[in-house]
């Protein structure tokens, strides 16, 4: 049997971090550094330059990823690329990064929208290619620029999100890597969070602007991420005390604390970056990933839960041995 496992980490961060004081004296913003910490556990985030995309960001991402794993560009046979802000409505922001990468091997590239589950969804994808056998190494990235669909008047969403990327080498394995996975969505909660515009006829129709209930968001999202962590773990017949680390999607501390302890699982075990990184989307998942591999926090061998929630509303999980 095919399987699959990581064998390489990566990240990137744009600039320095901004802190809380300071996005709001550039904003003007009603609010403070101890209302924001105190309800989503953000202190600081990282915002690219005008001019840098997610391209850019996945690029650095990538580079080290493929780095860690010991592997060329033209190694990859497979590159799959995790955005809802693309750098263009096309070419595929992966199809912009296999050129910067300099991947002339014809290995298929595209996009993954769903939205900061973005990841797991390309992970999972990613994994039945290379379980079917067609494919040996994939290049999965998460990369985002929500800086650039923030409303900047907006206290109570402009303050949650962040830039970055980050990425993983999935390669075929004789030893268990991936475990199993669960992918979802439910399309009648697309209202809780969106950005319900788009470009026609050359302007922009609708709201270009993120918009979001962030009270519904945080009752389903704590519901659904419990529901799919046990899901995976049922699925490949592990229990809670056997997990070494969760790794959630970054977007707000209370919801990772929400969803540890109705898991039985003590907080220690739950790798938090939004504290200073914020809420990167579809980057955020493999930005911690990456940071705890780095701290040598994460050590191989051990078994890993990442998961995700977002916009559409989807989410999915994914159970390893790292």
């Amino acid at each position: 049997m095919i399987h699959t496992r990581i064998t390489g980490t990566g990240s990137y961060l744009p600039g320095e971090p901004v802190s809380n004081a300071a996005l709001i004296a550039k904003h003007q913003l009603e609010s403070s550094d101890e209302w924001i910490a105190e309800r989503t556990g953000i202190r600081a985030r990282h915002i690219a330059v005008p001019g840098e995309n997610s391209s850019d960001l996945a690029l650095k991402a990538s580079q080290r990823a493929l780095a860690a794993a010991g592997k060329n560009a033209n190694d990859v046979d497979l590159l799959i690329v995790a955005t809802s802000t693309p750098d263009y409505i096309f070419p595929s922001t992966a199809a912009l990064l296999q050129k910067k990468l300099g991947i002339t091997n014809g290995a298929p590239a595209f996009d993954v929208q769903a939205v900061c589950s973005g990841f797991i969804y390309a992970m999972s994808v990613a994994e039945k290619f290379i379980q079917s056998g067609s494919h040996r190494c994939a290049l999965v990235v998460g990369s985002e620029v929500f800086s650039r669909i923030m409303d900047w008047t907006d206290r109570g969403t402009c303050v949650l999100f962040g830039d970055g990327a980050g990425a993983v080498v999935l390669e075929a394995s004789d030893a268990p890597g991936i475990l199993a996975t669960a992918l979802h969505a439910d399309g009648s909660h697309a209202d809780m969070l969106s950005v319900p515009g788009q470009v026609c006829g050359g302007q922009v129709t609708g709201d270009p602007f993120l918009r979001m209930d962030g009270q519904a968001v945080f009752k389903f999202a704590v519901k659904v991420l419990t529901e799919v962590a046990n899901e995976v773990m049922n699925a490949a017949q592990v229990t809670v005390d056997q997990l070494d680390w969760l790794i959630p999607h970054q977007a707000n501390v209370r919801i990772l604390q929400s969803t540890a302890k109705k898991l039985g699982l003590p907080s220690e075990k739950c790798i938090v970056t939004v504290d200073h990184h914020g809420n990167t989307s579809a980057a955020s998942i493999p930005l911690a990933l990456d940071e705890a591999v780095k701290q040598g926090r994460i050590q191989r061998g051990q078994c890993l839960l990442l998961e995700g929630v977002g916009g559409g509303f989807t989410w999915g999980g994914v159970l390893l041995n790292f």
